[in-house]
């Protein structure tokens, strides 16, 4: 029987982004085996993991933990996720499939002699329009350098096509529009009323304007920015869901205290009712430093909501400006216009709402299968 690793630096990446390639490589008839970071609980739960490997089981799934660190500081989790990577390359895979960067790195050295096609999924490059200098100077010479160990590297946005598409990888670049969604599980808003029973949960009325945001509490994903705004806009009418935890929480707590926004801005923590919340929401907002192609604006537009987004990589492959929502550079003035815009015009949001729910079609997860069973193939 033929046999696939998917490797990745945390167990949520595969969780979340790949459980539907691991069910293609079965049904194309590769034995599947698991291998990440099982331990890491920054962007999880421990339910939520002990969820995950109960599905691996279920789907006869073997899996090995590496102890991969987010961070290029901790040398001795590399060294060590480096020999058992070395130990998973001696199992005569037919095939691995890397995310993440540090991750995708480790796996790549370890398995470069291999004779096991390396598949390289980039969820978004470090190394971006705008990005800091150091990303430049040290993710980019190790991509580079490390796309010669890589048979087919996938790129998700076009600018990281672009970019790829000069490295020397041992065979092609290709363009994926990302993991895809289940467009069926997003119905378009509807517009005449609201979950009454969510909004009275959530201490909301039926006459408030609602944003969301869904994503982890971070620097990357930049929720200060719209607090700040709606800090300015002083209208109480407007409400703020941000969904996802993170190490900012009580940076973000203090903040909402400190410009008396506990009324209007509601951290609700991880949710496992994404679809019930964009139900409820009028214009959905991601302020991201940094993106390769956002899940949750995806679902959002499938959703059928206007959007508000940062003018950056993958907002921009997803949101045509004026015409789904529109895109801001980072700067408080231009969100708090942008708010107060589409606030005031629901035929706005409307039209926005509807463009966005046709255009998202091309990014179902059917449609994305079967690119990956040619990629696979």
């Amino acid at each position: 029987m033929k046999k696939a690793l998917m490797y990745a630096s945390v167990a949520s990446m595969i969780d979340m982004f790949n459980m539907n390639n691991i069910k293609i490589l079965k049904d194309l008839g590769y034995q599947v085996d698991v291998a990440c970071n099982f331990e890491d609980r920054s962007t999880t739960t421990d339910a939520k993991i002990e969820a995950f490997k109960k599905k691996l089981h279920d789907l006869d799934v073997s899996y090995y933990h590496l102890p991969i660190p987010r961070q290029i500081s901790k040398i001795g989790d590399i060294i060590k996720s480096y020999q058992l990577s070395k130990k998973l390359a001696e199992k005569d895979y037919d095939v691995v499939h890397c995310h993440s960067p540090i991750g995708a790195a480790l796996c790549r050295l370890a398995f470069r002699h291999s004779k096991t096609k390396i598949i390289y999924t980039a969820h978004g490059f470090h190394f971006y329009e705008g990005a800091p200098l150091k990303n430049w100077l040290i993710f980019y010479p190790v991509e580079k350098i490390l796309a010669r160990y890589t048979d087919i590297l996938i790129t998700i946005n076009q600018e990281d096509y672009e970019r790829a598409e000069t490295f020397n990888v041992r065979d092609k670049v290709v363009k994926v529009n990302g993991v895809g969604i289940d467009t069926s599980k997003f119905k378009e808003r509807n517009y005449a009323e609201k979950n009454s029973q969510l909004l009275n949960d959530l201490n909301l009325d039926e006459d408030d304007v609602i944003l969301t945001s869904v994503g982890q509490l971070s620097k990357r994903k930049n929720h200060r920015v719209v607090i700040e705004a709606l800090a300015k806009l002083k209208n109480r009418k407007i409400k703020y869901l941000i969904v996802g935890e993170g190490e900012l929480r009580n940076e973000l707590t203090h903040l909402i205290k400190e410009n008396n926004l506990e009324d209007e801005v509601i951290l609700l923590g991880f949710r496992s009712d994404i679809d019930q919340i964009l139900g409820i929401t009028d214009i959905f907002v991601l302020p991201s430093l940094q993106e390769g192609l956002p899940v949750s604006l995806m679902e959002a537009m499938g959703t059928g909501l206007p959007c508000i987004v940062s003018d950056i990589r993958g907002n921009r492959d997803l949101i045509d400006n004026k015409l789904g929502g529109y895109l801001c550079n980072n700067e408080i003035n231009k969100y708090q216009k942008m708010i107060r815009l589409l606030c005031m015009s629901k035929d706005k949001r409307f039209l926005f709402g509807k463009y966005n729910a046709k255009k998202i079609k091309k990014f179902d997860k059917n449609v994305i299968n079967l690119e990956m069973i040619k990629i696979y193939n």
